[in-house]
């Protein structure tokens, strides 16, 4: 008997705490995702990834992945953070592209549809808040953040923040993470020589919870991390190489 396909895309969702979220977002998603379904003869997989929820998100999403097939669902213990959601379900991902997204409602599953072109030409596409819909202090904390990293690792991305990005599958096999690497994909992306380009894409109000990620975390803790990401930057191999063309045997 014949094996099926593995998907044609995975979209990795890492979530918080957002039990008021998750079935608008999933329902959504599958609307979409069937839509281009008929181009592909393999199918998707959407993986939510709770990272340590307490208000019944986790049930929720058990119900979700009983309800609709294609939804997988990975628990984490306790919270572990946004990387080690990524990383977990990257190495989940069976899909020939991954799909990376907020679990917020703020990013918008249509938007998928805007950047899947793209991939064609390109390993890593991101998506661009170009009108964000964020408060003062957040987004000019972002605003800060991105031009210092720009500068500093040589992405030139706008908005590495932006968590809808649509990566090749062997841009996730490639990338090693550690904490706080997922502010940095582009640049890592880059550094290994993959190709990575930025698309615009919309960006909607937070209708129920909040953000489970604070300034603080994300300035402070991301210099730190941005030290890191440019060692990796400096001391990264590489080399080419060419076989010999003598015979293994002589006679």
């Amino acid at each position: 008997m014949n094996a099926s396909p593995p998907p044609w895309v995975s979209v990795v969702i890492p979530v918080k705490d957002e039990r008021d979220n998750v079935v608008p977002l999933t329902e959504h998603l599958l609307k979409v995702l069937q839509t281009h379904e008929a181009s592909h003869t393999a199918a998707f997989e959407i993986l939510f990834i709770d990272d340590g929820s307490t208000d019944g998100t986790a049930a929720l999403l058990d119900e979700l992945a009983e309800r609709y097939p294609p939804v997988q669902v990975l628990h984490f213990d306790r919270n572990y953070g946004q990387t080690s959601a990524f990383d977990a379900g990257f190495k989940r991902a069976a899909g020939a592209l991954v799909v990376t997204m907020d679990g917020d409602l703020q990013n918008d599953p249509e938007d998928i549809k805007t950047l899947l072109p793209h991939s064609e030409r390109f390993d890593l596409v991101c998506g661009w808040r170009t009108n964000r819909h964020d408060n003062l202090v957040r987004m000019v904390s972002s605003r800060i953040a991105n031009i210092v990293r720009s500068a500093v690792t040589g992405d030139r991305i706008h908005d590495t923040g932006c968590s809808l990005k649509i990566f090749r599958r062997a841009v996730i096999e490639r990338l090693q993470l550690f904490d706080g690497m997922h502010r940095f994909f582009p640049a890592l992306a880059l550094m290994y020589g993959f190709t990575v380009t930025e698309v615009p894409v919309r960006h909607h109000p937070r209708a129920h919870g909040q953000s489970k990620y604070g300034v603080g975390n994300r300035l402070f803790r991301g210099l730190y991390d941005l030290i890191a990401v440019r060692w990796m930057q400096r001391r990264v191999l590489r080399y080419r190489a060419r076989a010999s063309t003598v015979p293994a045997s002589r006679a």
